[in-house]
């Protein structure tokens, strides 16, 4: 069971790297407003040569073939429920690295998500 905990924590923490990172790199970028041939070719370019954006690519590739192994290893009911641990890490992360409001009720989604993987660890 050891090796699923290591396996669930790269998943977490790869997901949650990949998204606050996708998360920045897109809020540098500013909303798109040309959704012409020319304006989406644009934005592709851009994107391509952003590093967080590349960066957050390769994190969510580690969380993608984490997970694979993790399922073949482990018992889909752990696998599935306990990766949704990176929604309390991302709430947190939210609120203090990228500053965004976060109200009670999705505090307390977070603070049941936490339990439930706390009752899968038993």
């Amino acid at each position: 069971m050891t090796r699923a905990w290591l396996l669930l924590a790269v998943v977490v923490g790869s997901t949650v790297l990949s998204d606050l990172l996708t998360s920045l790199e897109m809020k540098r970028h500013g909303e798109i407003r040309d959704f012409g041939p020319s304006g989406i070719g644009r934005a592709l370019s851009a994107m391509a040569r952003k590093k967080f954006l590349i960066l957050a690519i390769v994190f969510m590739a580690f969380s993608f073939f984490a997970f694979i192994t993790l399922v073949q290893s482990a018992d889909l009911s752990f696998a599935v429920p306990a990766s949704a641990l990176s929604i309390v890490f991302e709430t947190i992360l939210a609120r203090l690295v990228l500053k965004e409001r976060v109200d009670a009720r999705r505090w307390w989604g977070v603070c049941f998500v936490a339990f439930g993987v706390g009752l899968l660890s038993q």
